[in-house]
């Protein structure tokens, strides 16, 4: 085995593994689904219920196919529109360090799943076996590209920002 295939293969279980428990803990978790989705509509995210099911479904769904190296630039697509979401929705707005709650730790998934998509799944996957390998400027545009579009399309159907109160 290759020295680049199997630090490859520990990115995506890192990132896989990352991802499902992050989203069995929007599932399971503290507030579970009820809480998740106060969480999200506190957000301004309309249909929370909904809202969050759909995460825990991306999550736990990206997770297992990036543990498994299956349809990778998809799987991280999925992971960079999840944390685009909470980095432009729960973090930007506290700016760059993830102590304070700020956007660093999304951020850094994000980029590492763009170059996930660019280096491949490597040959430790389902991809390489079954013959679907899409990567370097193609993977890294599918990641970058769909999540980009979902994550518009979402914002657009369901996002409504509160306005801020105006006080004299």
């Amino acid at each position: 085995m290759e020295a680049a295939d199997a630090a490859v293969f520990l990115v995506r279980l890192v990132l896989g593994g990352t991802m499902i428990a992050h989203g069995w803990n929007h599932w399971r978790g503290g507030g579970k689904i009820p809480g998740t989705a106060g969480w999200f509509e506190s957000l301004g995210l309309r249909h929370g219920t909904f809202q969050a099911w759909m995460s825990v479904g991306t999550e736990l769904g990206a997770g297992t196919l990036l543990i498994v190296g299956l349809f990778t630039p998809l799987a991280a697509a999925a992971v960079v529109g999840v944390m685009l979401v909470a980095g432009l929705l729960a973090h930007r707005p506290n700016g760059f360090f993830v102590f304070r709650e700020g956007y660093e730790y999304v951020l850094v998934l994000a980029v590492i799943s763009v170059a996930l998509a660019a280096l491949g799944p490597g040959k430790l996957s389902l991809d390489h076996a079954i013959g679907i390998v899409v990567d370097g400027w193609p993977g890294a545009a599918v990641a970058a590209g769909f999540a980009v579009v979902a994550t518009g399309g979402l914002l657009a159907a369901s996002w409504r920002p509160r306005k801020a109160s105006m006080t004299s």
